[in-house]
């Protein structure tokens, strides 16, 4: 089975994720044992961004920046879309605070909704996100 990271590089919805994951050189953090949740923005959220904002994360010499914001989409332990429950509470990699809410069904982690269906991996498990957690 593989890894968190080779799960995000092999879903082609994730290719941004995929590619800031190696700009920031997370791609260790993320093969080792864990277990890991990754909250993993599409495309489509990473181009919800201002106009040029990923271009610039993206730049060796914004490293820090953007391995700050990646590092908030991942917290430690395996938590399936069926065991969030309204209200919980986790700390990122990065120490960010995050929320889960839960309405009709919708699981949504600090204002960014999960989409799809839980991503297996050996060390965890990978969620789709339709929003970029900064």
């Amino acid at each position: 089975m593989s890894n968190v990271f080779q799960v995000v590089g092999a879903d082609h919805n994730l290719a941004t994720m995929s590619k800031g994951v190696k700009a920031a050189g997370l791609e260790v953090v993320l093969s080792k044992e864990g277990p890991y949740t990754v909250f993993a923005p599409t495309d489509t959220a990473f181009n919800r961004l201002s106009a040029g904002e990923l271009a610039e994360l993206l730049k060796p010499e914004y490293k820090g920046k953007l391995t700050g914001i990646l590092q908030n989409h991942v917290v430690e332990g395996k938590k399936e879309l069926k065991d969030f429950k309204d209200g919980d509470r986790m700390k990122s990699l990065g120490g960010k605070q995050l929320t889960v809410k839960v309405v009709d069904g919708e699981v949504s982690v600090n204002g960014s909704k999960i989409k799809g269906r839980d991503h297996q991996a050996s060390n965890g498990i990978v969620h789709s996100m339709d929003q970029v957690i900064k």
